[in-house]
């Protein structure tokens, strides 16, 4: 997906970045062959000033969009989840493929 045809602030940015790795997990993601989309059932919780996210550990700030419902409302307007905020979200393939660049900008956890 061409990133300039949607545009999104840099925390909804982030928050998708976040759902996109962990519906790469089996443990928190769920791929639906037939509709090529993602359910994530398991959002983690900060615990101190981070999150671990997949292979990731990223500050709890990073990741504040995990508890706001006006990004997931965002996100879901422009096609790229469908919110069932706050318990689940089911990426789109549109959200799957959409290119946030943001991975570089995350430390792998040690733990």
């Amino acid at each position: 997906m061409n990133k300039k045809q949607i545009k999104l602030n840099a925390l909804q940015k982030k928050t998708l970045a976040l759902f996109q790795e962990l519906a790469r997990h089996p443990e928190s993601g769920s791929f639906d062959a037939e509709s090529g989309e993602v359910t994530v059932a398991f959002l983690p919780r900060a615990h101190g000033d981070h999150v671990h996210i997949g292979d990731y550990v990223v500050s709890a700030r990073d990741a504040s969009g995990f508890e706001n419902e006006k990004v997931w409302t965002a996100l879901e307007r422009k096609g790229l989840i469908r919110s069932a905020f706050p318990v689940q979200v089911v990426l789109t393939r549109e959200g799957l493929a959409y290119e946030t660049d943001l991975f570089e900008q995350f430390e792998v956890s040690d733990h």
